[in-house]
């Protein structure tokens, strides 16, 4: 069995964001070789997360209101968290959003449904971070 690891770095320009990253974990895959087996992919900080979903902008759209509603970034004063940063609503959307996914590979490419991408998720931006992909497999 063969074993590929790569890190990505994002950086927004905004706190929150969502990037389709599929072509950077295809860019990946064809540079590890690997037909057959695994790929994991994860958020490496705990105020972003990594997703599949639809690539909709009025779906994006939708998740950063239904976000909001249940983790408002403002007031700060309402997180128990909040002291010496503002974050503790990027904190509860990474939790809600996931950490990681797990895609399956066949003859070489990532076996997703019809609409499925691989998205980042950013709730705390305007600074690099970093997406670790991990691919297993012969």
């Amino acid at each position: 069995m063969k074993s590929y690891r790569r890190e990505l770095t994002f950086h927004t320009n905004t706190r929150r964001a969502y990037v389709n990253i599929t072509p950077d974990i295809e860019r990946a895959l064809a540079e590890s070789g690997i037909k057959e087996g695994l790929c994991l992919v994860n958020a490496m900080h705990i105020t972003a997360s990594v997703f599949i979903n639809d690539n909709e902008s009025g779906l994006h759209s939708d998740f950063e209101r239904w976000l909001e509603k249940l983790a408002p970034e403002k007031p700060h004063s309402q997180y128990a968290h909040n002291g010496y940063e503002d974050n503790a609503d990027a904190h509860l959307k990474r939790s809600i959003m996931g950490r990681e996914v797990v895609v399956a590979i066949t003859n070489g490419k990532l076996d997703f449904g019809t609409w499925e991408r691989i998205f980042y998720g950013e709730f705390d931006g305007m600074r690099d971070k970093r997406v670790l992909v991990k691919i297993i497999g012969e």
